[in-house]
């Protein structure tokens, strides 16, 4: 579970309804039109602008913003100077046995190619390939985002003007206007929420994930060509360990070095 969110959107949201108690009930700020028009607007420009299969992607990757597991940069560069210790002892074809065991696809893809006598450069050509790809589905993510928290503060000034028009209709009787008034204004406060709580942060964080899941390809992509190449462990470590910051640096290396 990803804290911070949670922590954020929770606080937020808390700030939002205690002062709203400070001074009336919540009933004042519920209206269903004006969810109706913000949410299935909002929803509707996404479908017309995006189609239903990157729209449908978008589900996981909302979920992805609460519940993120990605391992630490020093424990893959831990793992790599292990395994490349051990191929230089007993040979590439030594590693084949750890393979199952390694829990990130990329990095088991990664070294079932080694083992299998692939040339380096086809290695790190089929690996960046991948990168690309995960890159592109990613961005594809919070580019829809970060599209719906546009369109939800749009969609908010769509029903007040909704608001506004059926207010003006019956300025003839003026117990209506203050009434009206007010559910024409929820609207634009929707719209606001939707955009500034929920979707544009979220298309912010899903970018950030995206950055620390390339870094540790692209580590692992390094870590595996030295391995291949035959590379001193120590060697490779101290290249690895450019990835990080000089704290994480040394949490990094092996126990016993």
């Amino acid at each position: 579970m990803d804290l911070a969110t949670i922590i954020g959107v929770v606080s937020g949201v808390g700030l939002i309804i205690g002062s709203i108690l400070m001074g009336s009930g919540l009933g004042l700020f519920v209206n269903l039109p004006s969810v109706m028009i913000v949410g299935g607007g909002t929803l509707a420009a996404t479908l017309v602008a995006y189609p239903l299969k990157e729209f449908l992607m978008v589900i996981g990757l909302f979920l992805k913003v609460f519940v993120f597991k990605i391992p630490a940069a020093g424990t893959l560069i831990t793992e790599l100077v292990e395994i490349s210790n051990k191929a230089r002892k007993g040979g590439i074809l030594s590693i084949e046995s750890d393979i199952a065991n390694i829990k990130d696809p990329f990095l088991a893809k990664a070294l079932r190619m080694t083992v299998d006598g692939i040339q380096t450069q086809v290695i790190a050509k089929i690996l960046k390939k991948e990168i690309t790809l995960m890159q592109k589905q990613h961005k594809v993510g919070w580019e829809i985002m970060g599209s719906m928290g546009s369109y939800s503060p749009a969609f908010g000034m769509v029903g007040t003007l909704i608001g506004l028009v059926q207010m003006l209709a019956t300025l003839d009787d003026p117990s209506t206007i203050g009434p009206k008034m007010a559910v024409a204004m929820i609207t634009t406060f929707y719209g606001s929420i939707a955009a500034n709580l929920i979707f544009i942060p979220m298309s912010a964080k899903l970018k950030r994930r995206s950055e620390e899941e390339t870094l540790n390809m692209t580590l692992l992509l390094e870590g595996v060509v030295s391995i291949r190449d035959g590379e001193h462990p120590r060697i490779l470590e101290d290249k690895l360990n450019v990835y990080l910051s000089n704290q994480s640096a040394k949490k990094a290396k092996p126990k016993g070095k």
